[in-house]
């Protein structure tokens, strides 16, 4: 695929076929997402790549606890409830996703299944931890950074065959990630993306959010009007 072919096609992918990911090909993805900028070549990002027992375990702890109850203990900044037109947005994908998978409005057992799911990280193959150095907790540039090689990461894997899902509920309880990738206390957990070969029949994968056009959310300073 060319770069806009990837730009384009790529989409979450929210079920997987449940066969392994080569290594060879996470190691070719990975390399091609470390290329992403960071500020003053810092690379402040480690990758924490998950299979097999290791990530069914915290599959295990993190719905455990969610079904229990227990409050998140995410180590990044979430944001407040979403208003505005954010949340409108919010809300159209979910619409979007509903109504691909055929969940009504007022089916609690389907709405809590579909949670469920993201806590399992969407049963994914492969699930990739992103931390970076705690030293460089206390600003904002760290995230930043490990922003660009998350679109980087999500890119490459589509290029080679793979889909993604950035999924922040998978590091929901970030202690039992730590526990079980062996993450050390030096690193705070960010991010994770679940990873895998797409499940074509899953009818949310097929599902395109909309986006903003360049008009709506680019302004030109400067330029010779057209």
């Amino acid at each position: 695929m060319n770069y806009d072919e990837v730009i384009f096609g790529r989409r979450s992918i929210r079920a997987f076929e449940q066969r392994p990911v080569p290594r060879k090909v996470l190691e070719e993805v990975i390399e091609l997402a470390i290329r992403a900028p960071s500020s003053m070549n810092t690379q402040p990002w480690h990758l924490h790549v998950l299979t097999g027992e290791p990530l069914d375990r915290i599959r295990a702890d993190n719905t455990e606890r969610m079904l229990k109850g227990v409050p998140p203990q995410k180590e990044v900044r979430g944001s407040d409830a979403y208003e505005g037109p954010h949340r409108q947005r919010q809300v159209e994908i979910a619409v979007q996703l509903f109504e691909a998978m055929g969940i009504a409005r007022d089916d609690k057992e389907k709405r809590q299944d579909w949670i469920l799911r993201g806590f399992r990280q969407f049963d994914a193959p492969v699930s990739i931890v992103v931390t970076y150095d705690r030293i460089l907790q206390d600003g904002d540039i760290a995230t930043f950074d490990c922003g660009a090689l998350v679109n980087g990461l999500v890119n490459a894997a589509w290029s080679r065959g793979l889909g993604c899902v950035v999924n922040s509920q998978g590091i929901m309880h970030s202690a039992v990630v730590r526990q079980h990738a062996g993450i050390p206390d030096d690193q705070v957990i960010m991010i994770c993306v679940a990873m895998g070969y797409p499940d074509q029949s899953f009818p949310a994968n097929a599902v395109v959010s909309r986006r903003r056009p360049v008009a709506e959310v680019a302004r030109f300073v400067g330029f010779d009007k057209d």
